[in-house]
């Protein structure tokens, strides 16, 4: 028997997994995987940005944990020698009407506790990207980027020499809690635990089902897709460049982003996704898909955005209604500048009303605790949502 079986093995299960070996050194502790390696989604396929903390509610999971996060990621990548750089990033509006809102983001971040955060003039914002268009902006001196595919391998390293097991190809089926343990089934695998942990990302919800628990919401993907901007055009970003968000959308918007490894990265867009792990407008899972289609919440929530999700849809299928979203920030930007890169897939919460829930979701019943929502800033606060969740596993709080 084991003490703890976490299910998911992407960044925050690993954190959670770590976190709880350095409280409990001698724990039998294993991490199911259902791929063959660690990371494979959300945790590798995101912008590789190191978040501040600006945008989130103030006194939500995701603002405290995201502070605590940050503290906890700089420090983690220092000791291990990962490769992160604090380079800062402008938020910029670029019309007179988006003044507004990029004020609400500055009262939002000042409450939330950043330091040496700036209001900034189009000379100013210019002093810092050239080519930037602004009538305003904040400078978030916290921000940076880093590589959270490199951080969850050394997660998944540490846990090792601590003696938790990683076992990778287990795609779990059922959950069965007891009065006094959890026995966890996959095809090619079983155990018993006397406490599940599931971080299970793009299937967190499934997963909760699959014990019993109805987490309240519905798990909707949303791919998000990228371009790289040519090696000749990348002197264009200096570094990190982020639109006002449009407050009537729940996504941030296209913006720019310079690689730990190089590179300028544009985007990402929002577009549903056709299956939970569809990297690809051509993948198509016809149950998930139907599952998404036939769910009341996103029938409310396609209602509420489909001008939105259409423009959204538009950048998807045209590199040059992607470039004119770009040049809202980069007017030299054209679309020859842009090469298609990468994609990724946002696991977002969605209630039966329609409304993304805007907070990590942690459930705990019988043994059995659900991270069921861990949208942005999931890898930047990996290390502090790990610590949060530990301390529910081992009774402190």
């Amino acid at each position: 028997m084991y003490d703890i079986v976490i299910i998911g093995g992407g960044i925050v299960g690993l954190a959670t997994g770590l976190q709880l070996l350095q409280r409990s050194p001698g724990l039998r502790l294993a991490v199911l995987e259902k791929e063959d390696r660690v990371a494979a989604h959300q945790s590798s396929h995101n912008s590789g940005v190191i978040h501040s903390g600006i945008y989130y509610r103030p006194g939500s999971l995701r603002a405290s944990n995201c502070r605590r996060g940050y503290d906890l990621m700089l420090d983690f990548c220092r000791t291990h020698d990962l490769p992160f750089d604090i380079c800062g990033k402008i938020i910029v509006a670029a019309e007179e009407s988006e003044r507004g809102q990029l004020d609400l983001i500055f009262r939002r971040g000042l409450e939330n506790g950043l330091e040496g955060l700036r209001k900034i003039g189009p000379e100013a914002a210019r002093e810092i990207e050239p080519h930037v268009r602004a009538v305003e902006a904040v400078w978030v001196p916290q921000a940076g980027i880093a590589d959270y595919g490199l951080v969850a391998s050394k997660y998944a390293e540490l846990i090792e020499a601590a003696g938790g097991t990683i076992i990778t190809g287990v795609q779990v089926e059922r959950i069965e809690p007891r009065t006094d343990a959890v026995v966890v089934r996959a095809s090619n695998w079983e155990g018993t635990a006397k406490k599940v942990v599931a971080c299970a990302g793009l299937y967190s919800d499934k997963i909760a089902r699959r014990s019993g628990e109805n987490p309240g919401v519905q798990i909707l993907p949303f791919r998000g897709e990228y371009y790289d901007l040519k090696p000749e055009r990348e002197h264009l970003v200096r570094n990190l460049i982020y639109p006002v968000p449009n407050p009537n959308f729940p996504f941030l918007g296209v913006h720019f982003t310079r690689m730990i490894h190089g590179g300028i990265e544009a985007g990402p867009n929002a577009v549903l996704a056709f299956r939970r792990e569809g990297y690809s407008r051509w993948d198509v899972h016809p149950r998930e898909l139907a599952e998404t289609l036939a769910f009341p919440g996103f029938q409310r929530l396609a209602r509420r955005y489909w001008r939105d999700g259409l423009a959204e849809m538009r950048r998807s299928f045209s590199k040059k209604h992607f470039a004119r979203a770009l040049q809202h920030l980069v007017p030299d930007i054209s679309p020859d500048d842009l090469t298609p890169a990468r994609s990724g897939v946002r696991a977002m919460a969605c209630t039966p009303e329609g409304h993304l829930h805007d907070d990590f979701l942690i459930l705990e019943k019988q043994h059995v605790i659900h991270l069921c929502n861990a949208p942005s800033p999931a890898a930047t606060a990996s290390l502090a949502i790990g610590e949060t969740v530990a301390q529910i596993v081992m009774g402190s709080r």
